[in-house]
């Protein structure tokens, strides 16, 4: 099954956190409905992409651990230190879902490129496969963002895929800088207008349109950025759905 159109769902939102330490995870709210979104059910065909954060290996069982607690179908794409598929292009067209994971989006966008994955997912988007992520995996899709890729201190990140035509900012409640800065970079040009969500929204794109924006629970939204003539941003909350599932 796939999209009745080309979708991406980027966030800001990703698994929840059980009881039992950083490797205990819960596939949240955000996941099934990524698999809706792909019109795939229960059993939905799941590729993991954990290059952001150099695809550890305990990260990628505890991803699997996860998910074995629901009927979907989970696999990963691992480009460290090698490819873990001999054809990377038919492993991800024949998904429903290809999720994203945070990290350093400046290094998970140039391994992309040397490995020749911006053609293939730009492919499977194209073919109806939905397209998600979170943090990193929210800004890739889109012209850039801010991002501590380079440090702790938030820079713009400028080289992202491009697909969708704006700017993008992520945890913009949750981490200090990330609202300022965003407001910073579109108002002295270095990104375009875009939008914002807070931990737990996510934005739902047909094709390069913003549908809808949704969260996976009450509070957290979604914002637009627009910059005006004198340099000025106006930050206009979006409407956001909350999840029920």
């Amino acid at each position: 099954m796939t999209a009745d159109e080309p979708t991406i769902l980027a966030t800001s939102a990703g698994f929840r956190r059980g009881r039992y330490g950083l490797f205990d995870l819960r596939v949240g709210p955000i996941h099934h409905f990524a698999a809706e979104l792909a019109n795939a059910g229960e059993t939905a065909k799941i590729c993991f992409l954990h290059q952001a954060i150099g695809d550890p290996v305990d990260y990628i069982g505890a991803t699997y651990a996860a998910f074995a607690r629901t009927r979907y179908r989970a696999s990963h794409l691992q480009l460290f230190p090698m490819p873990n598929h001999d054809d990377i292009r038919a492993h991800l067209l024949d998904q429903d879902v290809i999720w994203v994971n945070g990290g350093s989006v400046a290094n998970l966008v140039a391994v992309w490129r040397v490995h020749g994955i911006e053609e293939i997912l730009h492919e499977a988007w194209q073919a109806g496969v939905v397209l998600g992520g979170v943090s990193a995996g929210s800004i890739c899709w889109h012209q850039g963002g801010s991002t501590d890729s380079f440090g702790p201190e938030l820079r713009a990140f400028t080289d992202g895929l491009g697909w969708l035509p704006y700017s993008n900012g992520v945890h913009y409640d949750a981490e200090e800088q990330r609202r300022p800065m965003m407001h910073k970079l579109i108002g002295d040009g270095t990104l375009g207008d875009g939008y914002a969500t807070d931990d737990g929204a996510g934005l739902v794109y047909r094709g390069t349109r913003l549908a809808e924006v949704v969260a996976d629970a009450e509070g957290p939204r979604g914002y637009e950025l627009r910059r005006a003539a004198d340099g000025s941003v106006t930050e206009t909350p979006l409407p956001t759905r909350v999840l029920d599932y």
